[in-house]
């Protein structure tokens, strides 16, 4: 089929069965795919994408925000995903892991800067004030002012090296029974773990709190989100950096850096914990040595969810798997940073490698989750997945194919 066969089939699907409503309730919602059936938290940024290609799936994209605030828990906890009751029996809202991947703070201000109403806006920084007190009172074990890793579902990233070492690498159940994302996994010796990715997301959550408040008039709430979000990246340096390697690292509970060269480093570009001005000779150190090099995420189908030359890399999964794929998830977040930091040739680049893997494989697997990053070959994980459906139209868009 050609690219624009393909294009007609996705936008048919996405209105046909993306768009639906969950059992009991009466707003459609922007939907993954059959093999995750309902809404993740880190899937907000799909139904905001979505939006940001066609106002009129605005709505999608509020009643989403709306749905996971309308469930966040008095102690200011938001679930990591709700499970659709038409497909799934038993509990459907799930408060085991964190899993918030971008900064849902962030994606409600986007949101309010399409629809302008200022009553989404206020509920939703509402809703982010809690959440950060949650993440203050139960994420912060060891007083570094950071935010901490638990179990491995926490960042998203199932099956990476990263987690080597927890105990827990996806849900923490004790005698068969999940236990809340507040429960740390009892001796764990890795665990609690400073996680790069997940600071980044506080970072930006601080960050648009102090817009929330700029814009309903709060200045002094304005200026002390500001400040805080200072103070967390300043930490953020402090623990995770390594200058000898220009890469940030996971910590662990003895404060050792975990040296894996995961795609979390991407979470500093798409979250702006790094300033174009402030900070523009280290990133041309991250890009120039990790990012563009082609021995660690620079691939022919970009970019790998661990650098190639990772020695976790190696027995790694065969799908569904944060330890070596292209995920469609990091290709679509790249439209949140890669022409932001002036590196759209590359993107245009990756945005062709995307579009050609996919048209070539169509006939075997229709847009799943994820590309092996030397050999453009899908796995079998999720097909018909909403972050590569909407980056392959995007991306054939962008390069006129």
């Amino acid at each position: 089929m050609t690219v624009n066969d393909i294009c007609k089939e996705i936008k048919h699907r996405l209105d046909t069965v993306h768009i639906g409503r969950f059992k009991g309730m009466e707003k459609p919602l922007f939907l993954i795919s059959e093999q995750y059936p309902g809404i993740w938290l880190e899937h907000v940024y799909d139904s905001v994408f979505y939006a940001m290609r066609d106002r009129e799936k605005l709505p999608l994209a509020v009643n989403t925000a709306e749905l996971f605030i309308s469930l966040q828990k008095d102690d200011g906890q938001l679930p990591f995903c709700v499970l659709d009751g038409n497909k799934r029996d038993g509990e459907l809202v799930g408060y085991s892991h964190i899993q918030e991947c971008v900064s849902f703070a962030k994606l409600c201000f986007m949101i309010y800067e399409m629809s302008g109403d200022k009553g989404f806006l206020r509920r939703a920084f509402d809703a982010s004030q809690k959440w950060v007190t949650w993440l203050r009172s139960n994420r912060m074990t060891l007083g570094t002012g950071l935010v901490e890793m638990f179990v491995g579902f926490d960042t998203g990233h199932d099956n990476s090296g990263r987690l080597e070492g927890l105990s827990c690498q996806g849900r923490y159940r004790i005698d068969g029974t999940l236990q809340n994302a507040a429960v740390l996994p009892k001796d764990d010796p890795t665990a609690p773990v400073i996680a790069v990715d997940m600071n980044c997301n506080y970072y930006a959550t601080l960050t648009a709190l102090s817009k929330m408040a700029r814009v309903l008039g709060l200045s002094a709430e304005a200026k002390k989100f500001a400040e805080d979000a200072t103070r967390v990246k300043k930490k953020l340096f402090e623990y995770c950096y390594s200058e000898e390697d220009a890469f940030f690292y996971d910590v662990d509970k003895n404060g050792r850096q975990m040296k894996y060269l995961s795609s979390t480093v991407f979470h500093l570009f798409m979250e702006g914990v790094l300033d174009e001005k402030d900070d523009a000779e280290l990133i041309r150190k991250i890009y120039e040595k990790h990012i563009s090099n082609p021995e660690e995420f620079n691939t022919p189908y970009p970019f790998p969810s661990m650098a190639i030359s990772d020695p976790s890399v190696i027995g790694h999964k065969d799908f569904n798997c944060w330890g070596y794929y292209s995920q469609g998830l990091i290709a679509l977040r790249a439209t949140m940073w890669m022409d932001r930091y002036g590196f759209s040739s590359d993107f245009d680049r990756l945005c062709r490698a995307w579009v050609c893997a996919w048209t070539e494989h169509y006939d075997k697997v229709k847009l799943g989750q994820e590309l092996d990053p030397v050999t453009g070959i899908p796995t079998r994980s999720s097909e018909w997945y909403s972050s590569c459906m909407l980056f392959y139209l995007f991306a054939s868009e962008r390069i006129g194919f």
